[in-house]
C-alpha cells in the first residue's frame, strides 16, 4: 500500500467529519456526539501521518492499530448520528462507505506489515 493514499484519503476523510459536524452543530444544535465524531474521525489521519515517521516496524503497527480502532470508533459514532435523525441518509452513506474503504485499507496495512 502506498503511504500516501492512506494519508490522502484520511485527510480527506477528517474535513468532510469537520464539515459535517459544523453544519450538525449550527442546524440542529447538537454539540456531544459530534465533538465525539470530531475527535476520532480526525485522529485516524493524524495516527497514519504519525505512521509514517514511526521509529520501528513496531511504533508503525501499533500508530497503523490506534488508527484502526478510531476509525472503527469513528463508524459507530456516525451510525448513532444517522439512527438518532441528526445527520441525513445520503450524508450517512457517503461517510460510511468512506469510512468503510478506510478500515478495508488500514486493515490491509495491518495485514501485511504484521506478516513481514
Amino acid at each position: 500500500m502506498d503511504g500516501n493514499l492512506i494519508e490522502e484519503k484520511s485527510f480527506e476523510f477528517a474535513v468532510a467529519i469537520v464539515r459535517e459536524c459544523r453544519k450538525i452543530s449550527q442546524e440542529k444544535r447538537e454539540y456531544i456526539l459530534t465533538k465525539q465524531l470530531i475527535r476520532s474521525g480526525t485522529s485516524i489521519g493524524a495516527n497514519i501521518a504519525e505512521a509514517q515517521h514511526a521509529q520501528s516496524r513496531a511504533d508503525f503497527i501499533s500508530k497503523i492499530s490506534i488508527a484502526q480502532k478510531e476509525a472503527n470508533e469513528t463508524k459507530y459514532w456516525i451510525r448513532l448520528l444517522y439512527a438518532t435523525q441528526f445527520m441525513n441518509k445520503e450524508i450517512f452513506e457517503s461517510l460510511n462507505m468512506k469510512i468503510l474503504e478506510l478500515l478495508r485499507i488500514i486493515s490491509a496495512i495491518v495485514k501485511t506489515t504484521s506478516s513481514r
